[in-house]
């Protein structure tokens, strides 16, 4: 039970859900897992200072994205699909049609989250720039923000663990299948993609559940509070033309090229950025003030990622992530279905702590493979392990992009609490279903 790893993931749960800053919490849990740990406060300080540095990269591409995003914010194209969907609300008069717009928001939504993943290679970006806008009508017809957070997540995470396109091609091929290979497992043949495919539809099983059962009824949300919000006044449209939606099409082509080719959103990023001055649409002189307001925009998630790589690196540095590893190990024993549920539960509890499932496959990749394949675990199982293991958490993480970006978007009025409304429901919706159907598919594959 003083095992660091355990005791500082649960301190940091356990302050963020006392709505401290999660900043903070991250901080405090890496010093207290650093004593616990049995590391001095010299050397707490010193790992948590070279895990500030791996994360540097990570919130620098956020930023970029953030700048990215807030261009095309500028070319009017976020607005002229909101403005679609606010139409569409117009002249609505039953319960049945009201129901009717609220689907089809809910659906494009998911499908803008689905694309910032693969097509549009903007990640959580997005968020801060299409959901404010549509936040007045959704407040009107009474959306529970929270229905939104789960629709959001699902769309940030579901993609990468079985769509091998995107960011779902680094999870899967590069990253999961890399470590695995690297850790003792052949993995010339398999697919992973579909050794992912059952634990992917836990996921889908959450989302319905959220949708339908969870979140469908209407909650009320104080509009006067949203009007006091700058620069997303009601009715408020940023101008736009087919030229300026043209460029920013082209814009976001280029930059999924860019990042496809480089494998680097930060590349992506800068490459969009360019095409959106070059081409006139954004004004040398203006530049500067929409670079810094995007990168703005995203300073708290960059603030977040980079506490949260200081705070697993100091985890890292205690050794108990292994300790905790060989403790289930002893637990286990010979039993593939008490193996399976173990694993899955420790790759939660690591993952919540990092905060990232493509930082977590390195860390218990190594130690899951040879015990999977001394347990006789077939190939596709080691692999549905691993990736579930990893994946577990991303959507329940307080340090989480996958819980950040939904927040960063419906919090502009403070009236949707990240922890509350945010990490809570998605680890309820998509963690627990993801347990029962990672166990499923170690068993039957």
């Amino acid at each position: 039970m003083l095992n660091s790893v355990l005791v500082s993931i649960l301190l940091m749960l356990s302050l963020s859900l006392l709505r401290v800053n999660v900043v903070v919490a991250l901080l405090l849990s890496a010093i207290f897992a650093g004593v616990v740990g049995g590391l001095n406060i010299t050397e707490t300080i010193d790992a948590f200072n070279t895990g500030i540095g791996s994360g540097g990269r990570t919130a620098l591409s956020y930023a970029l994205l953030g700048a990215f995003a807030a261009t095309i914010s500028k070319s009017g194209l976020p607005a002229m699909f909101a403005s679609k969907i606010t139409k569409k609300l117009n002249g609505v008069t039953t319960e049945s049609q009201t129901r009717k717009i609220k689907y089809f928001v809910l659906t494009f939504l998911l499908l803008a989250a689905f694309s910032s993943q693969n097509i549009v290679p903007i990640h959580i970006a997005f968020i801060p720039i299409l959901v404010p806008p549509l936040l007045f009508m959704m407040t009107k017809m009474g959306i529970d923000r929270r229905l939104v957070a789960c629709i959001l997540t699902f769309g940030l995470v579901s993609p990468y663990m079985f769509f091998p396109v995107g960011f779902g091609a680094i999870f899967l091929n590069d990253i999961l299948l890399g470590n695995i290979q690297q850790s003792g497992l052949q993995t010339e043949g398999i697919n992973a993609a579909v050794a992912m495919l059952i634990p992917a539809s836990g996921m889908l099983v959450g989302l319905l559940i959220a949708v339908f059962y969870s979140y469908r009824h209407k909650r009320k949300y104080d509009l006067e509070k949203l009007e006091k919000v700058e620069g997303i006044e009601e009715g408020h449209e940023t101008p736009y033309c087919g030229r300026t939606v043209a460029v920013a099409v082209i814009a976001i082509v280029l930059a999924f090229s860019i990042q496809i080719m480089t494998h680097s959103m930060i590349y992506g990023g800068v490459a969009g950025f360019l095409v959106f001055l070059l081409s006139g649409s954004l004004k040398w002189q203006d530049s500067d003030d929409v670079f810094t307001q995007g990168m703005r925009m995203m300073a708290m998630i960059g603030f977040i990622m980079i506490a949260a790589g200081g705070f697993a690196e100091v985890l890292r540095s205690t050794g108990d992530i292994n300790s905790l590893v060989a403790a289930s190990v002893n637990i286990m024993g010979d039993s593939k279905a008490i193996a399976a549920i173990l694993m899955l539960l420790v790759g939660l509890f690591i993952t919540i702590g990092i905060g990232s499932s493509f930082s977590t496959i390195p860390i218990i990749a190594a130690i899951y493979v040879p015990l999977a394949l001394q347990l006789n675990f077939s190939p596709l199982a080691i692999v549905a392990l691993v990736g579930t293991a990893a994946a577990l958490g991303d959507a329940g993480s307080p340090a989480s992009d996958s819980t950040l970006g939904p927040t960063a978007g419906l919090n502009i009025d403070g009236q949707h609490n990240h922890i509350w409304d945010s990490v809570v429901p998605t680890f309820i919706h998509y963690n627990l279903p993801l347990i029962a159907f990672g166990w499923i598919a170690a068993m039957v594959l």
